[in-house]
C-alpha cells in the first residue's frame, strides 16, 4: 500500500497580531521568515515548517494550533480522509501562492490537518 502522506510538515500558531508575532518569533528563533504575507508566515526550523496565521477567532488554550502533513494532492487525499470516515473541518482552500491547505476532524475529534506548500523544501 503507498501512502498519500509526505511526513510531518507544518505546525502552526493562529495569532490575533500576526505581525507582532511575527516580529517576536523572528527573535526568539534568530531567523527570518521564508514567506511572509498577511494571513500567514512561514519560518523554515531546522527542515520543518513553524507557521503563523492571522484569525479573528477568540483564542484560547487548545484551540490555536494546527498540525498538517505533507501531501502532493490536498483535494485527492481530503476525499479519501472523508471516505476513511473524517469529518470535513476546513475545506482545501489555496492560501496564496499555490498553497493548499485543509483539515478533517478524525473520528475521535481531533484535527488532522494536510498541506502541499510548493515553496517549502525540506
Amino acid at each position: 500500500m503507498t501512502t498519500p502522506f509526505l511526513g510531518l510538515r507544518t505546525l502552526g500558531f493562529k495569532v490575533n497580531d500576526i505581525e507582532t508575532a511575527k516580529q517576536w518569533y523572528t527573535k526568539v528563533l534568530g531567523i527570518e521568515p521564508y514567506f511572509d504575507m498577511p494571513f500567514y508566515v512561514g519560518y523554515n526550523v531546522a527542515g520543518y515548517e513553524f507557521g503563523l496565521q492571522q484569525t479573528d477567532e477568540a483564542l484560547t488554550c487548545g484551540n490555536n494550533t494546527a498540525t498538517y502533513m505533507g501531501v502532493s494532492d490536498v483535494h485527492a487525499t481530503y476525499n479519501m480522509l472523508l471516505s476513511a470516515g473524517a469529518s470535513e473541518y476546513e475545506t482545501p482552500q489555496d492560501v496564496g501562492e499555490g498553497i493548499i491547505i485543509a483539515a478533517v476532524r478524525d473520528p475521535w475529534g481531533n484535527v488532522f490537518g494536510i498541506i502541499y506548500n510548493p515553496h517549502f523544501k525540506l
